[in-house]
């Protein structure tokens, strides 16, 4: 349910035009978290990977419970993808400083998946909603 919950905040932050369609005295409180949306973005890039490669030390529950080894790689590749994008300059700053060639690459994955930002984020919602829902059904 954490990574649930953690993909929602994640997306709110990633499509603030679609949250501020809906409710416009939000845009104070996403004002207040901008300065930190790098930061906010290295540590869920880093949880999301963490996610992919949980999910893969526990290719068991493929037999067991399939659905929510499903959920957790979809969610936590979601999570990667958003994290990665919203912390680009940290990530880009803290390890990939020295390292030319790393940050080329980096900037041609970042160019590939920054137009998908705001459908990442509306997926994220999905997503993140649909683990917190199959977290209650799958692991109970």
């Amino acid at each position: 349910m954490i990574y649930g919950i953690s993909l929602v905040l994640l997306s709110i932050i990633a499509v603030p035009s679609l949250i501020l369609s809906k409710k416009p005295n939000a845009a104070e409180l996403l004002a207040k978290i901008e300065p930190y949306q790098g930061w906010i973005g290295l540590v869920f890039c880093f949880w999301g990977v963490w996610g992919i490669i949980s999910a893969f030390l526990n290719m068991g529950w493929l037999t067991s419970i399939p659905i929510w080894w499903i959920t957790l790689l979809a969610g936590s590749v979601v999570e990667a993808g958003l994290g990665f994008l919203l912390g680009y300059g940290q990530i880009s700053k803290l390890f990939l400083g020295n390292n030319p060639k790393a940050q080329e690459k980096a900037a041609l994955i970042r160019e590939k998946i920054a137009p998908m930002q705001g459908k990442l984020g509306v997926l994220g919602l999905i997503v993140g909603a649909w683990m917190i829902v199959a977290s209650f059904m799958f692991l109970s």
